[in-house]
């Protein structure tokens, strides 16, 4: 195609050429989880007809994994819509009666979710005694004060000092530490016990951030992730009838599963005849016979005549089947750019967004449910909380492999009973759950029964009758569970990371945003900024877009950020393309 040169009345560019030859653009969405499954969507609706979504697994979600067992649904990746006012997930979840059932006691508007806020959670020491409820309350003040103080740096420019290495969790240790050291009031026994309480709520803020450790965020930028006002609600049918809701907007022809990307060859019309040494496809025949790997009835493609055109970009599948594009929305987990960019994309990445993927931190979250045939916690217990009292001087939250069950920071009662039965959920994070993951289910559900009657006190509790958990970090279509800005991280690295491919002049001040809109000559279907870089002849613009929760500014680690994030990259191919639309070409 010949650089973009014309007036901004002319249809004469390089847009509405290859519409005019090739019909409509066509758009290859990686992955069908919340992001990908937005994307196409709103594409869809949008009047896009050529669109792909490529899955490496067997099912669409994602990150959002509910597994039916019995007549109760458990939740192995996302499970709380977080806050309601404005929420999206909570939207659609409301308009389609997904909450009618949701029980009072399940909607939360504590920060840390539980199943349930009724009751109390019951805080144990290794020593099998539990800590007075008004020795927690006055730990879990203090606590939440601090935390507060954690947000200040970001929201009002508070310079960080040096002593707290910029972490979340060095700040927050020390200054509790301080706290409970300098109150006259306390005796000495009970300051041990708030000092040891320290780490295990630093256990619950990593997994609630899903790193290894609190020490390894952020503290500048830890309150640049925004909290929509309003309750978390949990679905008691699943999450995944919010997946299923955006699925069925699509045509099932769409949707290829078992289709794992081995590599994205993009900005190929500037760099022939190097391209890669791959021919794609006869025309049409990239979803035909799609077998076992398509989500149901195959429909013919429309036939386009572009044996002479040159693809901006080629989807490259593990099966060696290659899908030429106009455009493809990347949104794999940070976990997997982690792992594979460098393979995944040639040419390489801009050094600035590898930097960006580097800097950005992703950890483990796993879940560990546990079934019994009776309860042996009382009615009144929403949780069981783990203290070792011999960490009360400790200063760090990593383990030996051999102890990676002191990462478990507890287990909430799944509510109401009626619906779950008398099951257990607890939750691990970082390194140790990756070790956890390795071990059988045997070994974990004995482990988890011993720690349970020892901090219980209780030496009869039978080990459960069935065991279910997560194995997020080790499953290598994600890498991880979600991400968070890492030591060294900021905001403008989730920016960077979200920046459509090519870069042009224009934007490399007016960044992929998830909180700003992107000027609208840079989206405008005339590409005057084809033009800007004349010695490589026509460049398309946005060739490669990025979407997930790791690309949203406000909103990463959540599902409200992850639907938002597809529905942004969208939004920008229904820019680039609404006047020609409009034209009827």
């Amino acid at each position: 195609m010949q650089s973009c040169e014309s007036s901004g009345d002319s249809a004469d560019d390089p847009l509405s050429r290859g519409l005019r030859r090739r019909g409509q653009p066509r758009v290859v969405v990686i992955g069908a989880g919340l992001a990908g499954l937005a994307a196409a969507k709103a594409l869809l609706e949008q009047g896009f007809t050529d669109v792909t979504v490529l899955e490496a697994s067997s099912r669409i979600g994602g990150r959002v994994q509910s597994v039916k067992l019995g007549h109760a649904t458990f939740e192995l990746g996302a499970t709380w819509i977080h806050g309601s006012h404005g929420n999206p997930i909570y939207h659609l979840a409301e308009a389609n009666g997904l909450l009618e059932e949701t029980t009072d006691g399940e909607r939360s508007v504590g920060r840390i979710s539980l199943y349930s806020r009724n009751g109390v959670a019951c805080y144990l020491t290794n020593h099998g005694c539990r800590i007075p409820k008004d020795v927690v309350e006055e730990f879990s003040d203090l606590y939440n004060e601090v935390y507060n103080l954690t947000q200040e740096f970001f929201r009002h420019g508070k310079p960080v000092n040096a002593e707290s290495q910029n972490s979340v969790g060095v700040f927050t240790r020390e200054e509790v530490r301080n706290r409970i050291r300098d109150d006259p009031d306390d005796p000495e026994a009970t300051k041990r016990l708030k000092l040891a309480m320290i780490q295990q709520y630093l256990k619950v803020e990593s997994c609630e951030s899903s790193s290894h450790s609190m020490d390894e965020v952020s503290l500048s930028a830890f309150g640049e992730w925004t909290e929509i006002p309003g309750a978390h609600h949990v679905i008691p049918s699943g999450f995944m009838r919010v997946v299923e809701l955006l699925a069925e907007g699509i045509p099932a022809h769409v949707i290829q599963l078992g289709k794992p990307v081995r590599c994205v060859h993009w900005d190929q019309a500037s760099s022939r005849p190097r391209g890669p040494e791959i021919e794609p496809r006869d025309e049409g025949d990239h979803n035909h016979d799609a077998g076992e790997g398509s989500q149901g009835g195959e429909e013919p493609r429309e036939e386009r005549q572009d044996e002479d055109e040159q693809w901006p970009v080629v989807v490259e599948c593990e099966d060696c089947e290659v899908i030429p594009a106009d455009h493809v929305i990347v949104t794999v987990s940070l976990g997997v750019l982690k792992r594979q960019h460098a393979s995944f994309f040639r040419p390489g990445l801009p050094a600035e967004k590898v930097a960006a993927i580097h800097r950005l931190g992703i950890g483990t979250t796993d879940k560990i449910f546990l079934e019994f045939e009776e309860p042996f916690w009382g009615p009144e217990c929403n949780s069981l909380r783990f203290v070792w009292e011999d960490e009360a001087e400790s200063c760090t939250l990593t383990y030996p492999p051999e102890l990676w069950y002191r990462k478990i920071c507890g287990f909430d009662v799944l509510y109401p009973p009626e619906r779950y039965g008398h099951v257990l959920s607890g939750w691990i994070c970082g390194e140790e759950a990756l070790v956890m993951e390795k071990c059988d289910d045997e070994a974990v559900a004995e482990i988890c029964t011993e720690m349970l009657r020892q901090f219980t006190g209780n030496p009869n509790i039978p080990k459960p009758r069935r065991i279910l958990r997560s194995a997020w970090g080790s499953n290598p279509y994600f890498r991880g569970s979600y991400s968070y800005t890492q030591v060294g991280s900021s905001g403008a690295d989730v920016e960077k990371l979200a920046k459509p491919l090519p870069y042009t002049e224009s934007s490399k001040t007016a960044q992929g945003s998830s909180s700003k809109q992107l000027p609208g000559h840079l989206l405008s279907s005339k590409c005057p900024e084809q033009s800007l870089e004349p010695n490589r002849g026509s460049i398309k613009p946005m060739q490669v877009l990025f979407s997930g929760e790791a690309t949203h500014r406000k909103y990463y680690s959540t599902t409200h950020g992850a639907l938002l994030s597809g529905q942004r990259e969208a939004a920008r191919l229904i820019e680039m393309y609404r006047d020609l639309f409009q034209q009827g070409t």
